[in-house]
């Protein structure tokens, strides 16, 4: 049976930055350990004023293209994940097809197009999509391009202000892929929740507590559901554990949950009994409450085994890397974690051919998906193409009040000033808007 995943990855970042310990932190007179300790970010990328969603997106995918060496008749499907969309109606595909049709030969009028709704979870689902689509033998030998793209406000002074984040993530979904082959492995939690929502708003409302509470449970279940098609789930099994990413520190609970149930009933628990006892049994206590205080101080106690160091810094330490600079990229936050993993693995020399990721995304409303992935023999030329080193290096570093005027621009509430921080040059920028306030872009050289 034909190999079905990604074959290329582009990435492209807001081009400006701020700086949280430096220029956040003291602007709101906090310890900067809140924001580099507690949350685990270093810095959130931010979109200059003539970039949006659109810019984002047509950017990463035209360098895919490029880079690739495809034309618009290779591509048969677009399909955009977003939760910062600006049209009801009109989706950010048809846009970003606009786009590249200006740039290229031939158009895109033969292509499926369409936008992904399910807040961060929709960049998979849109992977899953187009997986569906090749396999089910109506792509005619042509490829998906999948495209999250986000700009991540929230209202000034709202907790989450501090896990902001802007970009894109390009990838091609295609047969015999060099990236990684998917699996039809997967597992699902889902409920119906309002952890974090939009109604009929531009910033969301957030409930911070539930929402995590509310990520784990759904990781969990959809673990545990994974598990029944899989079978039973081991840390030694994958290379590299890649999580939807809203800030680092939300990672390490979920992978702290994770080794929990994965390690119980193994060699690995028995190899832990004398430093901190065995993972409590529900069927040992009288209530459920005994039992969740037991649970709890045995993770605290295992986060502080070597053994678990040791994993943690293998298998998810990695797919941190290029979230701590970045911030939160809603839908193509886990796809970031899974290319800064495997961009770690080529710097250090890691012969990953034939190894498994498995890959945990999370939508709020909420809806966990985890599956596995097989890293394909073509994955290291891939991942070296990348130049996220360089656009991270070039970004504007903000002043605290350039922030400001920066977030204000980006509010759909208010009338946007087109005072520019950088120079556009070689990519798609907005230029406006047209007769029936549809937005406008043009390529610059």
């Amino acid at each position: 049976m034909t190999a079905v995943g990604i074959d290329a990855i582009e990435i492209w970042t807001g081009k400006l930055a701020l700086d949280l310990a430096e220029t956040f932190a003291p602007a709101k007179d906090e310890n900067p350990a809140k924001y580099t300790k507690g949350l685990g970010l270093k810095a959130s990328s931010f979109p200059d004023t003539y970039e949006d969603i659109v810019t984002m997106g047509a950017n990463a995918a035209k360098r895919l293209l490029d880079r690739k060496g495809l034309e618009p008749d290779d591509i048969g499907r677009i399909d955009v994940a977003t939760e910062s969309a600006f049209d009801n109606s009109k989706p950010v595909s048809t846009y970003i097809a606009g786009c590249l049709e200006e740039v290229y030969d031939g158009d895109f009028h033969h292509a499926n197009k369409g936008e992904r709704k399910f807040a961060c979870v929709a960049g998979t689902q849109s992977i899953d999509d187009a997986y569906n689509w090749i396999k089910a033998g109506r792509n005619r030998g042509r490829a998906a391009l999948v495209i999250a793209t986000d700009t991540a406000l929230y209202a000034r002074g709202d907790p989450g202000e501090a896990t902001q984040g802007a970009g894109a993530v390009a990838m091609l979904v295609d047969e015999d892929p060099s990236v990684v082959e998917l699996s039809t492995h997967q597992g699902y939690g889902s409920a119906d929740e309002t952890d974090f929502l939009k109604p009929n708003q531009q910033f969301p409302s957030v409930d911070g507590k539930r929402s995590v509470q509310v990520y784990l449970a759904r990781m969990r279940e959809a673990l545990e559901d994974f598990e029944t098609v899989a079978g039973r789930t081991h840390p030694d099994d994958y290379a590299y554990i890649p999580f939807h990413t809203p800030f680092p520190g939300m990672v390490r609970k979920a992978a702290l949950l994770g080794f929990r149930h994965m390690t119980r009933d193994t060699a690995v628990e028995d190899g832990l009994a004398d430093e901190i006892g065995r993972q409590p049994r529900e069927a040992d206590f009288e209530d459920w409450d005994a039992y969740e205080d037991a649970i709890r101080e045995y993770m605290d106690a295992l986060k502080e085994t070597e053994t678990y160091d040791t994993w943690y810094a293998r298998a998810i330490d990695p797919t941190l890397t290029l979230s701590r600079q970045v911030g939160n990229w809603y839908t193509g936050s886990v796809h970031v974690a899974r290319a800064s993993a495997l961009k770690t693995a080529a710097e250090t020399g890691r012969a990953l051919s034939g190894e498994k990721l498995l890959v945990g995304s999370y939508g709020s409303g909420a809806q966990a998906e985890i599956h596995s992935e097989t890293v394909a023999d073509g994955w290291r030329e891939e991942i070296e193409a990348l130049d996220i080193d360089e656009q991270l290096a070039r970004r504007y570093d903000l002043s605290f009040e350039e922030y400001g005027r920066v977030h204000d621009a980006h509010n759909h509430e208010k009338e946007r000033e087109l005072e520019e921080f950088t120079v556009p040059s070689g990519e798609f920028v907005f230029t406006g808007w047209g007769r029936m306030n549809e937005r406008e872009y043009e390529y610059v050289d």
